[in-house]
């Protein structure tokens, strides 16, 4: 559901986004949500649901 959250912001075509300003700003957000989907994986195999 977060990666879900993520992607469906990312996908609108807002015009005043400040992270588009930004020259890595593509990068952090590739790299954060990489971060969420690894942490919900640990999660879940902490949890035993995986």
């Amino acid at each position: 559901m977060p990666l879900t959250f993520l992607v469906g912001v990312y996908g609108m075509n807002f015009k005043h986004m400040p992270e588009l300003e930004y020259a890595y700003g593509y990068y952090i957000v590739i790299f954060v949500m990489i971060a969420i989907a690894l942490a919900m994986v640990y999660y879940f195999k902490k949890k035993k649901w995986f």
